[in-house]
């Protein structure tokens, strides 16, 4: 299975490392939305968006990248990381999977090292995290997903 995964990742890197534990499962590019490369999703056989919760919801460039790129019936998943709060989570991409007809496979989220506005006065929240364990269920999602997509290749 060929994956892409479209995703930002700036602050403190929280999704890239959730996303980098993923990508050692399998056939994996890594695509961030800030490079403005261009992009041919349809050879991909699935495809994941992935970013940190930013006012409790998606970063907008990962919306609009979605909105933009994704092409019509491709199976997606998400992957998210926060701080304090889940917010929204994966909701605004999901709606644009939902209007492209995009079966979703699933959603993967964990806590991730904060520090943003009032949590630096605190020293950040989500110490540590994503941590060895939120890792390797990241991996385990993903292997997952890949079995669920072979299995219905083969059907």
């Amino acid at each position: 299975m060929k994956t892409a995964i479209c995703y930002y990742s700036r602050h403190h890197g929280n999704t890239l490392k959730v996303l980098e534990a993923m990508a050692a499962e399998g056939s994996v590019d890594l695509i961030d939305v800030t490079t403005r490369q261009a992009v041919q999703l349809k050879e991909y056989d699935c495809i994941g968006f992935a970013s940190g919760i930013y006012g409790f919801e998606f970063q907008k460039g990962v919306v609009e990248f979605a909105r933009q790129y994704l092409p019509a019936q491709k199976p997606v998943f998400f992957v998210y990381t926060y701080g304090g709060a889940k917010g929204t989570g994966a909701k605004a991409v999901a709606q644009i999977a939902k209007e492209k007809n995009c079966p979703v496979l699933g959603e993967f989220s964990c806590k991730g090292y904060d520090t943003f506005g009032p949590f630096q006065l605190v020293g950040g929240i989500a110490k540590g995290r994503p941590n060895a364990q939120d890792l390797e269920n990241a991996r385990k999602f993903y292997r997952e997903i890949k079995e669920h997509f072979d299995r219905s290749a083969q059907a």
